[in-house]
């Protein structure tokens, strides 16, 4: 990805499914946007504490120091006026108000590099990220390898937990799925009904 002049602000989104390596390309981005020497702040969710408390982790162990913030308006707050390039990780957990943070950014004339998931573990479009992919200059969708067939896949599968659509995890509760292997909860649920009932008929004769 090019250096931008600082005067000019963008929005650029890493999207794909879980183990797709969108953390991985953030730090990448914003580790040579510091050895561009560029005033970089990251930031990360509160809720995210699956690997550090101040670090922005990758599946595979890339690590860079982020700000964790409860809400989309304390990035505004903590926003220093010479930062040139914002991170956010997991822009999916956030509220509504990150898709107004990252364009009030751009429009200041920071580069904006956002990162999440672009669907959830039921195959739908994981909001707000929807509305970044419509405003955003840049757009990059990273795709995973498939657990079962090793195709390229872009569905993340809830092997365990519940229904709720935000659930943390990595390798202890998701997959990475292609399209073809991919088995919406809906149709999960009820295979692991018949499977019950198979079980639990008694014997014929």
């Amino acid at each position: 990805m090019a250096f931008f002049p600082h005067s000019h602000g963008t929005l650029e989104v890493i999207c794909g499914s879980m183990f797709s390596g969108k953390s991985e390309e953030l730090i990448r981005r914003l580790r040579l946007a510091r050895i561009a020497h560029q005033r970089v702040q990251v930031f990360k969710p509160a809720l995210d504490t699956r690997y550090a408390e101040e670090e922005l982790v990758s599946h595979s162990n890339f690590r860079i120091a982020a700000c964790k913030v409860q809400n989309a308006g304390e990035i505004l707050v903590r926003i220093h006026e010479l930062t040139e390039v914002v991170g956010i990780d997991e822009v999916q957990f956030f509220d509504p108000g990150v898709v107004d943070v990252c364009n009030r950014l751009a429009n200041m004339g920071k580069r904006v590099i956002v990162a999440g998931l672009d669907q959830d573990f039921r195959g739908r479009p994981f909001e707000p990220m929807p509305q970044l992919l419509a405003i955003g200059e840049y757009v990059t969708k990273l795709l995973a390898v498939c657990s079962v067939c090793g195709a390229p896949a872009n569905r993340s599968q809830r092997m365990r937990g519940g229904d709720e659509v935000i659930e943390l995890g990595a390798t202890d509760r998701y997959e990475a799925r292609c399209r073809r292997h991919f088995e919406p909860e809906e149709e999960r649920q009820l295979q692991l009904l018949a499977e019950r009932n198979h079980a639990l008929r008694p014997p014929a004769g």
